[in-house]
């Protein structure tokens, strides 16, 4: 089945464009981004070769030039004025972006046609080009975890099925076997996103404390905890930094976020206690005995659950479209989420059977004038109707 999703269409435009590129495309684990580059394949635009090092030892790094000489011979065969060369989890090889350099400066020199996809699962590859030998030489596509609207489209779900299931596209299709579903994800998705896209890509001294800090977030995710408190749940010796490290990385790999307190105070912001939050409320479902058929029945954990897509709409969309997700606390008042974009402060107070029961929006209208304010729940923008809506129109 294709998954169309809207940037195809702008890695198409990319590649009809006459001037050579360097493209990275990156975003969590199994959100489409192979399926992306297959489908761009089939479209016949122009010749390519594709090729993943995701079998590939990282130490083999002869590989990309070995992968690069192969696709100047099938320029040269075909006699092509371009081609397009493709390299899926390129993160695989150590010092990959050196070696993209000089090849790439080699083709510049020689007038050599070769268009460039890097495809990689973690923002780690990004931070990786932006800090080191590829700066100015690329452009990005971040390819974010699938929205309600493209599971409605793509699987048929509805808003319950995505609130609870979450959207991995590769996991849809298990949901009538839930068992199997729970598996699927744990397995394929989460010890596969941490095992790779985590403790390969960077040093974890301690991999056994940062995986229970992932189950723990999960757990209590849609909720401000201090790192300190986190400590008393662990069994393994840590501290506060080394656990703000870790959410990092998770971060990173479209797993878990911390979340930051809004306020007009940089040092302060980044010193706040985090919202724990999930990028894909699966991460969640897939960690809980309870099943689907049940917990809709159960409105405190129901409501969480609400929350956190809530939440995971958000932050996906936040990293997409260049948004500041915070939420703000002061004694007891509380918001929810805060949005921030060029200058445009948005205040979301979520009311469900799990929320604080107080609202804070009047707080936090009084303090910082927002430009908007919404509430969702029963007396405001109803839960279902909120994943139906681009964050971007709040503005």
């Amino acid at each position: 089945m294709d998954f169309q999703r809207e940037q195809l269409k702008e890695l198409v435009k990319r590649v009809k464009e006459p001037r050579r590129f360097i493209q990275v495309i990156y975003g969590p684990r199994q959100v489409g981004k192979t399926t992306m580059v297959l489908q761009l394949i089939k479209k016949n635009l122009i010749h390519c070769h594709f090729t993943s090092g995701d079998l590939i030892r990282s130490n083999e790094q002869v590989w990309i030039e070995e992968q690069w000489n192969i696709a100047r011979l099938k320029l040269k065969q075909n006699g092509k004025k371009e081609f397009l060369l493709i390299i899926d989890e390129i993160q695989k090889i150590r010092n990959w972006s050196e070696i993209v350099k000089r090849e790439w400066d080699f083709d510049t020199n020689n007038k050599i046609p070769i268009k460039v996809i890097l495809l990689g699962s973690s923002r780690v590859i990004l931070q990786q080009v932006l800090t080191e030998s590829l700066a100015g030489r690329f452009e990005t596509i971040y390819l974010g975890h699938w929205n309600f609207n493209e599971m409605k489209k793509a699987f048929g779900f509805n808003e319950e099925q995505f609130a609870w299931f979450g959207s991995y596209p590769g996991s849809a299709n298990l949901i009538d076997d839930e068992r199997r579903w729970k598996q699927y994800i744990r397995d394929a998705l989460i010890e596969t996103s941490i095992s790779k896209d985590v403790l390969m890509l960077t040093r974890v001294d301690k991999p056994a404390l940062m995986k229970r800090l992932f189950e723990i977030g999960c757990l209590y995710s849609g909720q401000i905890i201090s790192f300190n408190k986190i400590l008393g749940h662990l069994q393994d010796a840590g501290n506060t930094t080394t656990l703000s490290h870790y959410l990092s990385l998770l971060d990173n790999a479209g797993l878990l976020a911390g979340i930051e307190r809004y306020s007009t105070s940089k040092l302060r912001q980044r010193a706040s206690i985090p919202k724990f939050q999930v990028h894909n409320t699966a991460l969640i479902s897939a960690q809980n005995i309870d099943r689907f058929d049940k917990i809709t029945s159960q409105p405190e954990k129901w409501g969480r659950m609400v929350e956190s897509a809530i939440g995971a709409h958000l932050l996906n969309y936040s990293i997409t479209n260049q948004i500041n997700l915070y939420y703000w606390k002061s004694s007891n008042d509380e918001v929810d989420f805060v949005l921030l974009k060029d200058n445009k402060l948005i205040g979301i107070e979520v009311t469900t059977s799990a929320s604080h029961g107080t609202s804070g929006l009047s707080a936090f209208k009084k303090q910082f004038n927002p430009h908007k304010i919404y509430l969702i729940g029963k007396s405001g923008i109803q839960w279902k109707e909120f994943v139906n809506i681009k964050p971007m129109d709040l503005f």
